[in-house]
């Protein structure tokens, strides 16, 4: 297998071409409604992509929110480009070690799926040939880019498509690798180390949906093919053992077709309605509401559309997907049958009437129109025409389960043309080297700093790098708080808090952090009970203060604690006499159930230590 990775990271400045500001919201001012067409790029050609968004007709209704204006309604020309995220730009590009370019173009990328509401995205080439290491492996840095982000999409159906302009125009710093990744593992490890790099500017965006990656992927005999959009990291090894499982399939197929000599199918379908009219249960309900049903030959192809049980990728799949970007529902194919309120007697009246062999195989599209269905099975037809080549090249979308699904063809050169409303920007010399001498600390160098200084193990600091923080992490600990007792709040207490309040309204601000840790620091509650708190907090418009005051893990004395040690001791005297001081790991759940949070641990298993081992001593007393 080879892949290459394109992280694409929001940047913390104002928009790219306006001075809104750079933030979503729940607030819409107003809708314009838009159709969009395609158009050639620089070569005068249409981009197959372009072509393929134009096929599907679609409409386009578009929210305006106080985080955008007449820029992104396309109703205005763009400003200059936004200094502060070139900046931003030009610094990852150094910190990878890449060559900035001497001039700035912004180049437009047509792009009619509704992204935008001009039908092009702008881009601007920043910098090429740069390196990073991971684990001592030097990967190449193809390119570093800075472009706009897209609309942000709300809602579809009936052919029409909402998007909310609040983020059309968040600059994006993009940076591509070679494509010399060559194992699942290899490729998070690379995003993971870009992703540590570009928080370390600290003047990036935050949060789900701030960071995603592109991966390009093919393996021996195949293309590429690009899965589009991954937000979760831990999936990406899981996207490329699909896609290269998925590749070879599709090149299995190819070389049992060439071995059959399977022919193309035929231009046309066949109306099969009449054959189907009694059978108009599951996938078929279509037909009880005048639909029709249309099938399609795929000769030499019988036992290729399914796949072995321990197998999710098969070709079938690959026709549905292509069946639905038309609009239907999906599609049924010979291989699954008979199934899905189709009988055996049904299949074989369909294999007659369509004249298929026992080598050969169909499809069944059932649609509210002949013209909708006939539409789906030529895509359909196109899809296995292209099974004789193997891989085709196509964008493909991120499924939860770690599969992918069809999007669109693969877009090339065609789409790209130069911005004619934004002039060039040249890049001087000193400006570069202002940027190299204040440069920020690479994560390595960030990583050793603050294990010396803090006494933190390497996986506590990488933590506080890949969550970005490091700067509160640093303010905090200048207010005297204990390093290990910081990072834990930010990291393990942060993600516990998450999981108590999955759907918390918002992060504590420094503040409030600072609050928890003194009051931590001066005994008024144990820092087992932060992560309770903080979500108490973290999921409505409490205080902390008010959250610590009503969570009831204040309060505790010393004496209390005393008594339920020695009621959990009381309870398990069997245990004791059983285990002795072995004892001691069972029971310190049991006290810490009841003590929840309001005491240190260690001071916990300390008092119950004790408590075990007089219940030893006197013991053996008694037996003397």
């Amino acid at each position: 297998m080879k892949a290459g990775l394109e992280v694409h990271q929001q940047l913390a400045t104002g928009k790219l071409f306006c001075r809104c500001p750079a933030e979503l919201t729940e607030t819409v001012t107003g809708t314009v409604l838009r159709r969009l067409s395609p158009t050639g790029g620089e070569t005068e050609a249409v981009d197959p992509a372009v072509a393929f968004e134009a096929a599907r007709g679609l409409l386009f209704r578009y929210e305006t929110t106080p985080s955008s204006c007449l820029v992104e309604m396309d109703e205005e020309p763009p400003r200059a480009l936004d200094p502060a995220a070139l900046e931003v730009a030009l610094t990852v590009a150094l910190l990878l070690h890449a060559r900035p370019v001497d001039e700035i173009q912004v180049m437009r990328k047509i792009v009619i799926d509704g992204s935008n509401t001009s039908g092009f995205q702008r881009t601007t080439l920043v910098a090429t040939d740069g390196w990073i290491e991971v684990r001592a492996k030097r990967f190449t840095i193809a390119t570093v880019c800075l472009e706009e982000d897209a609309a942000r999409k709300v809602g579809e159906g009936n052919g029409e498509n909402r998007f909310r302009l609040d983020r059309l125009g968040v600059p994006l710093v993009e940076v591509a690798t070679a494509p010399e990744i060559s194992s699942a593992q290899e490729a998070r490890e690379l995003a993971e180390e870009i992703g540590l790099l570009l928080r370390a500017t600290r003047r990036v965006r935050r949060g789900i949906g701030t960071i995603r990656e592109d991966l390009n992927v093919s393996v021996p005999g195949g293309t590429r093919v690009e899965i589009k959009g991954v937000q979760e990291l831990r999936l990406l090894p899981k996207y490329l053992e699909s896609e290269r499982e998925r590749q070879e399939m599709l090149l299995s197929v190819r070389t049992t077709l060439l071995e059959r000599g399977a022919k193309t199918p035929p231009d046309a379908p066949r109306d099969v309605t009449v054959s189907l009219k009694g059978s108009d249960e599951g996938a078929l309900r279509e037909l009880r509401r005048d639909g029709v049903a249309l099938a399609l030959l795929l000769p030499g192809f019988a036992g290729l559309l399914g796949s072995p049980a321990e197998k999710k990728e098969r070709l079938g799949r690959e026709l549905a997907d292509y069946a639905r970007s038309t609009g239907v529902k999906g599609l049924l194919h010979s291989d699954e049958l008979p199934g899905h309120g189709i009988d055996a007697s049904v299949v074989e009246r369909l294999r007659r009437e369509l004249g298929a062999a026992a080598s050969d195989a169909f499809v069944v599209v059932v649609a509210p129109s002949r013209e909708v269905g006939a539409r789906a099975l030529e895509a359909v037809r196109r899809r296995a025409l292209l099974a004789f080549e193997g891989v085709p090249a196509e964008t493909r979308d991120p499924l939860p389960d770690g599969r992918t699904r069809y999007s669109r063809p693969l877009p090339g050169r065609d789409r790209m043309y130069p911005e004619t409303d934004v002039p060039p920007i040249p890049l001087r010399s000193e400006q570069l080297d202002a940027l190299r001498r204040s440069l920020p600390e690479l994560p390595a160098v960030m990583a050793s700093r603050l294990a010396e200084t803090h006494g933190l193990g390497p996986e506590v600091v990488r933590e506080l790098l890949r969550l970005d923080e490091v700067t509160r992490f640093e303010a905090l600990t200048r207010r005297g708080h204990a390093p290990s007792l910081v990072a834990r709040v930010l990291t393990q207490d942060s993600d516990g808090a998450r999981a108590i309040a999955p759907d918390a309204t918002r992060d504590l601000t420094e503040q409030e952090l600072d609050f928890l840790l003194g009051a931590v620091r001066e005994g008024r509650f144990a820092k087992e009970g932060l992560a309770a708190v903080m979500a108490r907090a973290m999921s409505g418009s409490e205080s902390v203060e008010a959250a610590l005051a009503g969570s009831g893990l204040t309060g505790l004395t010393r004496g209390e604690l005393d008594g339920i040690v020695e009621k959990v001791l009381d309870r398990n005297a069997r245990l004791i006499a059983e285990k002795g001081a072995r004892a001691v790991s069972p029971l310190m759940g049991e006290v810490m159930r009841e003590v929840r949070g309001r005491w240190d641990g260690k001071e916990v298993a300390a008092a119950l230590g004790a408590g075990v081992s007089r219940r030893i001593a006197g013991k053996g007393q008694a037996e003397s």
